[in-house]
């Protein structure tokens, strides 16, 4: 991290939003679009950029930090755009930005040049926000609540201590989810390590529910058109296979991070 006297600068809020990125450009529109909408909600002298992990070139997270620098931003709030905290992703960047001395598993990640102090915003996990904007994405696939069953499908991770929290907040969030649906009951299964087609066995030809499956990614692409169809292949469900984008609510989820953060640091 490079030397800086914060007392010499003046209080400017700035705001980075961290995604993983996608060579895919329509990838990257939607990600702009969301980001462009929570922004509409802030004061407009707060600066905002979208920024990437990997694979967009001229935009990835250093980028980000140099630009929002270059106009004198004193705190950034950084929003890592991801579905859980336990990605693996969240833990490098959060190692990166020097929020955390060591990461929990190996990096090639390097720190990152940040003469900003560093406010680290969540994941999604269990936000009720995103429980609302799940049940809005799949609720037109519902016919008989009562004969059927929420199941929501994550990436998961096979480390240890990352998994355990991917199955934290998916649980929470399907139980969310659940309660807003008025389905008869709300289940969660993980690619990593691999649950989906055992979950949906059971609460079809175990249970007798109709099951709907819901993507829990930020995006379509391979997971919500390949893995998980792929997985289920015989199987009776109903599947849309939207992801979380587009939807205005993850805006409204965006926006609420940042002005909460915001709160504290004028406090």
């Amino acid at each position: 991290m490079d030397s800086f006297n914060q007392a010499d600068m003046p209080f400017k809020p700035g705001v980075l939003v961290i995604s993983h990125g996608s060579p895919d450009p329509e990838w990257v529109i939607l990600v702009d679009e969301a980001v462009a909408a929570a922004t509409a909600g802030l004061p407009q002298d707060v600066p905002v950029e979208a920024s990437f992990l990997e694979k967009v070139e001229g935009r990835l997270i250093q980028d980000g930090i140099d630009r929002l620098e270059a106009l004198g931003v004193s705190d950034l709030i950084v929003i890592p755009l991801f579905v859980s905290s336990g990605s693996t992703h969240i833990d490098e960047i959060a190692f990166a930005l020097g929020v955390k001395n060591t990461p929990e598993k190996e990096t090639d990640m390097e720190r990152l040049r940040c003469s900003a102090r560093v406010f680290f915003g969540d994941p999604i996990d269990d936000d009720p926000v995103i429980a609302e904007m799940i049940w809005d994405k799949v609720k037109n696939l519902s016919r008989e609540p009562e004969r059927e069953v929420l199941l929501l499908v994550g990436h998961g991770s096979i480390h240890d201590g990352f998994r355990q929290r991917w199955e934290r907040g998916i649980s929470s969030l399907a139980a969310r989810t659940g309660e807003l649906s008025g389905l008869a009951d709300a289940d969660y299964a993980l690619l990593n390590p691999d649950s989906v087609r055992r979950k949906v066995s059971y609460w079809n030809e175990e249970r007798g529910f109709e099951v709907i499956v819901a993507p829990l990614f930020l995006s379509a692409g391979y997971f919500t058109k390949t893995a998980i169809p792929s997985r289920l292949t015989g199987l009776d469900f109903r599947y849309s296979g939207d992801a979380l984008l587009p939807h205005p609510f993850l805006a409204r989820w965006m926006l609420g991070q940042i002005l909460n953060i915001m709160k504290t640091l004028s406090q």
